[in-house]
């Protein structure tokens, strides 16, 4: 992930974590040295094995300008061993997009993910100008410039005290505009480069549970979803068997490395602070960065669980969060668990029975498939080929035995 002009933005939203100017923007413009861009590059595809992900954000990336992403696209073409496939995602406050940008994005496979937090009421209340001005009709029409190209594209919403209590509001919002991708994140009350700050939200824990259980039961739709919401989509994703794509909810935090426009080297978006910086691209190589003792220290703070994690049973489907979002003291002990805590247990036993009987379909009918494959089924002791990450007898040969007796 590359802060590809570091803060740097044309919208002023009072929520940002990332701005350490409170969401007033200053008049510079910074982009990334070529060398350094090149050399970022070609260390990443050394280490690639048929596939290279990078994901690009600001600020608001788009003020990089159409150059230097060609210029991004002709090195990682450059330097890709044969047959890799590379992938971009790039997040953007959608004001900036022309119709030259979708046609770019369109030829490159970029996936856009477009900041939009509801209604034009509601859109309005925090994601404005620097003159103060809101921004969802300019955003509302450069989208149609994605979809004149047929970008893939989806949409982030950002919770706050606005929103947080319109769950329906906001479906009927994204089936009226055709958003049929969308996520949802809580707004954030601190700054990525102040991670020993408390963690502090815009909406509450009780807040954030209502929210997640009736958005549930509008994406569920009688067990036939018409939209993708994304932590919908992984909590089905886990209940059926595999790893969780998100970090959050994973074991582990995600080996992403975070990079500076000027090269800095972080193991989160949310851990930006000098004690977390893990050396400089431009200066050290992508094995020092990994091998940093800051690195160790960051990965090992998800297992370091409170103890009410430790009893709660819902630790297979979580991982006891974000290690952001608890509260520690000052010798590096987590003393209370992730602040949504209490909403993830409200919403998996709200949603458990329904996601389990809907992954087992999903599970029932990627066996069926296999089996009229041809394929052979791995040995027990074997990965199983759904992806879990298991061995069969443990994840889907009870299953299988189950349904061939019947």
């Amino acid at each position: 992930m590359w802060k590809t002009v570091s803060e740097d933005c044309n919208l002023a939203c009072d929520y940002c974590y990332y701005s350490s100017c409170g969401g007033r923007p200053g008049p510079r413009r910074r982009q990334i040295d070529s060398a350094l861009l090149e050399k970022a590059i070609c260390e990443y595809m050394s280490l690639a094995r048929g596939a290279a992900g990078f994901a690009w954000q600001g600020g608001e990336p788009l003020l990089a300008g159409l150059e230097f992403f060609e210029q991004v696209v002709a090195l990682q073409a450059k330097h890709a061993p044969p047959g890799t496939t590379i992938g971009n995602a790039l997040q953007t406050n959608g004001t900036l997009i022309t119709d030259e940008w979708a046609r770019f994005f369109r030829k490159y496979n970029f996936l856009v993910g477009v900041s939009i937090d509801g209604p034009r009421e509601i859109h309005d209340e925090h994601r404005v100008t620097t003159t103060g001005k809101g921004s969802f009709d300019l955003v509302m029409r450069k989208i149609k410039h994605l979809r004149n190209h047929n970008v893939d594209f989806n949409i982030l919403t950002v919770l706050h005290q606005g929103n947080v209590d319109k769950p329906r509001e906001l479906w009927t919002f994204y089936q009226r505009e055709g958003f049929n991708y969308v996520q949802f994140i809580p707004g954030m009350d601190f700054r990525a480069q102040s991670p020993d700050m408390p963690p502090r939200y815009l909406i509450t824990a009780e807040q954030y549970g209502r929210f997640l259980c009736a958005s549930f039961d509008l994406w569920y739709n009688n067990g036939a979803p018409t939209m993708s919401e994304r932590f919908f989509d992984h909590a089905l994703s886990v209940f059926a068997g595999r790893k969780a794509e998100t970090c959050k909810y994973a074991r582990t935090c995600s080996p992403t490395l975070v990079l500076e426009q000027n090269g800095d080297a972080y193991p989160c978006d949310f851990y930006l602070s000098a004690d977390h910086r893990l050396g400089n691209i431009g200066s050290d190589s992508l094995h020092e960065i990994f091998g940093s003792p800051a690195y160790r220290r960051f990965k090992r703070l998800k297992e370091q669980l409170p103890e009410q994690c430790r009893r709660c049973n819902h630790l297979n489907l979580c991982h006891g969060g974000c290690p952001r979002s608890r509260t520690w003291d000052g010798s590096g002990h987590a003393t209370e668990p992730d602040y949504f805590c209490s909403a993830y247990r409200q919403f998996f036993d709200h949603a458990h029975e329904r996601l389990t009987l809907f992954a087992r379909r999903l599970r029932t009918q990627w066996l069926i498939d296999y089996t009229r494959s041809g394929r052979e089924w791995p040995g027990r002791n074997e990965v199983c080929t759904c992806g879990s990450g298991e061995k069969f007898k443990r994840c889907c040969a009870p299953l299988l035995a189950e349904l061939q007796n019947d």
